[in-house]
C-alpha cells in the first residue's frame, strides 16, 4: 500500500489559493515550502496596517463558510479554533438615492422589504430564489471537480446542468424575468462585479452570486479576511509546512520539460518535486518563466485574453464612528452607463458608485477605541484601458472623497481623517504583481470558463498545478478554494501514480536481481 508521500511541494505566493493548497498538502504529509513576495501572507487579500488602524487589503466578507469549514476539517482543523465568525444581518445596504434597500437571508422579511420598497416584486424574489436553488444544487458539482480534457463537457453532471446553465444569457437579462424595477434588477445583478464584469455581457450562469448571499448570507471574520488566511499559515505550520515571506520568485526552473524547482530574488536555488502557482495568473505566465519555454501563454496570447476591470481603494482611519452599516454600496444614477464606462468604455465615471465597508462597526479589533478603519472601493477600468494613472491617482483620489462627503452620513468625513493611503490599478500592478492591474483576474466570458479556463494541471510544464482566480473555476474566495482542493488532489493522484509506478519497477528489478 502506498502511504503519505514525503515529496517536496514548493508553493509560489502565499495568496488564498496557495495557503488553501499548501495547509491540505502539508496535512497529507508532504514536504511543503510557500514562498511569499510580500512581507504577509493573504497576497491581494492580505492585511493592511496605517498606524494604529487595519484593514483588509482586498476581500472584505465570507460566503459559503461550510466550504471553508471543510477546507479547515481536511487539514484535520476546526476552523472556529482560528477565526471567530460574526454573521451579518442585514446582508448590506443598497442606496439608490434616497431609497435604500436591506436584504437579508430572512426570505419573508426581505419579500416583505421588496413590495414595501419595489410594490409587486415579492412575488418575484421568491421565484428567483427558487430557481436559483435548483441551479446551484446543479452548477456546484461542476466547481468542484477539474475540466481538463473537451470530454468533461459529457460527463452526467454537464448534462444535467446544462439546462439551468444560462451561459449564453446575461445576468441582467435573468434577473429582468424577475423584477421590473430597475433598482431592485441592479440589487440582484451588481454581484457581477465581484468577477470584474458588467452584468450585462456576465454570462448568466453567476445569477447564483447573489442568490448565495441570500441563501447562505455574508459573515465577517474578527479581525478580518486576513484573518482567516493568516489562520490558514498556522495550520501549514503545525504540519510542518514552512512560510517564507519577503521572499520573491524570480524563476521556475525547468528541466525536460519537468519542473525541477524555483530560482528565488535572493539567488537561492530550491529544488522541488511538484509546484503549486498561486501568484497572479497573467503575473506568473510573464514573469517566472524562461523566455521560449510558454507556448500558451505568450506575452502576445495573454494580451488577447480579457481581464476583469480594476478597483481604486482608499483606505481610511477615520476619528470617531461612522454612521454606516458594515456594508454599503451607492450606486450611480446612471449605473448603466457607470459600468459600460469602466468595463466597455475604459474611461473614468463622472458619476461613480462606491462600496464602503466599515467594519469597526461590528469589530472593535481593526481601529483604537472610539475611531473607524473604513475602505472604500470604487471600480475602473484595468491598465489596458491606458488610463496614466500617474496623473489622474490625485484627481481621482480627491473625486473619491468628494463622493464619500455627498452621503449624508459621511459629510464632514475628511476633517475627522487620521490615516489614509489610495491605491490605484498602477499599484495593484506593480505592487502586488496583479497582472493589468485587473483585481479580479481573468474575465468569466464563455471562452474563458471551465475546459477554456487555465487547467488546474498546468498544461504548458510538467509537475505544476495552478490554484486562484486565473483557474478553474474561478475568481472569488469560495472558487478559489476549491480551486485549491482540486489541484491538490490532482497532485496527490499523481504522486500516488508516480510512486506506485516506482515501487513496482523496482520490485521487478528486485526480482531480477534476486534471479
Amino acid at each position: 500500500m502506498i502511504g503519505k508521500s514525503a515529496a517536496k511541494v514548493a508553493v509560489v505566493g502565499a495568496g488564498p489559493g496557495g495557503l488553501a493548497a499548501a495547509m491540505l498538502l502539508a496535512a497529507e504529509g508532504y514536504e511543503v515550502e510557500v514562498y511569499e513576495k510580500q512581507e504577509v501572507v493573504g497576497g491581494r487579500s492580505g492585511e493592511l496596517r496605517l498606524g494604529e488602524y487595519r484593514f483588509d487589503r482586498g476581500a472584505t466578507f465570507l460566503m459559503m463558510p461550510h466550504l471553508l469549514e471543510e477546507l479547515f476539517a481536511s487539514a484535520g482543523r476546526s476552523l472556529h479554533s482560528y477565526v471567530s465568525l460574526q454573521e451579518l444581518d442585514p446582508l448590506y445596504s443598497l442606496h439608490f438615492g434616497d431609497t435604500v434597500f436591506r436584504p437579508s437571508t430572512n426570505q419573508d422579511q426581505t419579500a416583505e422589504e421588496i413590495e414595501r420598497l419595489f410594490p409587486g416584486n415579492g412575488a418575484g424574489y421568491r421565484r428567483f430564489m427558487a430557481d436559483e436553488d435548483d441551479k446551484f444544487g446543479r452548477v456546484m458539482p461542476l466547481l468542484q471537480r477539474p475540466f481538463q480534457s473537451p470530454r468533461d463537457y459529457v460527463k452526467k453532471d454537464v448534462l444535467h446542468a446544462l439546462p439551468k446553465l444560462h451561459a449564453t444569457d446575461t445576468v441582467y437579462n435573468r434577473l429582468s424575468r424577475y423584477f421590473d424595477d430597475e433598482r431592485l434588477r441592479y440589487a440582484f445583478t451588481f454581484q457581477a462585479k465581484y468577477l470584474g464584469m458588467s452584468p450585462w455581457e456576465c454570462p448568466g450562469t453567476f445569477t447564483i452570486l447573489s442568490y448565495l448571499e441570500h441563501r447562505y448570507g455574508l459573515y465577517h471574520p474578527i479581525g478580518g479576511i486576513n484573518r482567516v488566511l493568516q489562520a490558514m499559515g498556522e495550520v501549514i505550520k503545525e504540519h510542518g509546512g514552512r512560510i517564507h515571506t519577503s521572499c520573491g520568485v524570480e524563476r521556475i526552473l525547468v528541466k525536460n520539460g519537468h519542473a525541477a524547482g524555483l530560482l528565488l530574488e535572493n539567488g537561492e536555488r530550491v529544488d522541488a518535486d511538484y509546484i503549486v502557482i498561486g501568484a497572479d495568473f497573467g503575473s506568473a505566465m510573464t514573469r517566472l518563466f524562461e523566455p521560449g519555454v510558454l507556448k500558451r501563454y505568450t506575452p502576445a496570447k495573454l494580451e488577447r485574453k480579457r481581464y476583469s476591470c480594476s478597483t481604486a481603494m482608499l483606505y481610511l482611519g477615520v476619528d470617531g464612528a461612522v454612521d454606516l452599516g458594515h456594508h454599503s454600496v451607492h450606486f450611480a444614477e446612471d449605473y448603466r452607463r457607470n459600468v459600460d464606462e469602466i468595463t466597455r468604455l475604459g474611461t473614468l465615471s463622472e458619476d461613480p458608485s462606491i462600496y464602503v465597508h466599515n467594519p469597526s462597526v461590528i469589530d472593535p479589533t481593526l481601529a483604537p477605541a472610539g475611531k473607524s478603519s473604513l475602505y472604500v472601493l470604487m471600480p475602473v477600468p484595468n491598465l489596458q484601458a491606458g488610463i496614466d494613472w500617474n496623473k489622474e491617482s490625485a484627481i481621482v483620489e480627491e473625486e473619491m472623497m468628494e463622493r464619500l462627503e455627498s452621503i449624508p452620513q459621511l459629510r464632514g468625513l475628511s476633517s475627522r481623517v487620521e490615516e489614509s493611503q489610495f491605491f490605484s490599478p498602477l499599484d495593484w500592478q506593480n505592487k502586488l504583481d496583479v497582472y493589468n492591474g485587473a483585481t479580479f483576474n481573468l474575465a468569466h466570458n464563455l471562452g474563458q470558463m471551465m475546459y477554456l479556463r487555465p487547467h488546474n494541471t498546468f498544461q504548458e510544464v510538467r509537475g505544476i498545478w495552478l490554484v486562484g482566480g486565473g483557474t478553474h473555476p474561478g475568481s472569488g474566495l469560495p472558487t478559489i478554494f476549491e480551486s485549491a482542493k482540486i489541484s491538490a488532489r490532482l497532485l496527490q493522484e499523481h504522486d500516488r501514480a508516480a510512486r506506485s509506478k516506482a515501487a513496482v519497477q523496482t520490485g521487478v528489478a528486485g526480482t531480477g536481481a534476486a534471479l
